[in-house]
């Protein structure tokens, strides 16, 4: 006589060799590795009035460039492990109507450089508009 046991549902853990464990620490390293590949890649965001915004990791700092016509700002900060460079441009036609840097006496933290980028973008953003 023979019997056969099919369970009712789909269930990876028996399938598979490892253990429950090993796969769910698997699937997070894998989601982080893939997070962390997204943070290094040049990201583009749209804006409205052809408003382009390109964000890159620089070392363990941020540059920030956003373009519209021939209008363009930049914001780089660079980081070492002693003080943080802030660098901001805007320039029209080649010309460059800001030009300013401030140097803080030690690293900004990755929050802080995450929110210097998006208050920038946001003024950017704001003053785009309104012109």
């Amino acid at each position: 006589m023979f019997t056969a046991r099919f369970s009712t549902g789909y269930n990876l853990f028996p399938m598979s060799r490892r253990s429950p464990f090993t796969l769910r620490i698997s699937t997070l390293l894998g989601i982080a590795g893939l997070g962390m590949g997204l943070l290094a890649c040049p990201s583009m965001v749209g804006a409205s009035d052809d408003l382009h915004i390109e964000i890159t990791k620089k070392g363990l700092g941020k540059e920030v460039v956003i373009t519209q016509g021939a209008r363009e700002w930049f914001m780089l900060i660079e980081v070492t492990p002693e003080n943080s460079v802030v660098l901001r441009q805007e320039k029209e036609h080649g010309t460059y109507l800001v030009d300013e840097s401030e140097t803080h006496d030690r690293p900004m933290t990755t929050g802080e450089i995450d929110a210097a980028i998006t208050d920038y973008v946001n003024s950017v953003k704001t003053r785009a508009t309104k012109e």
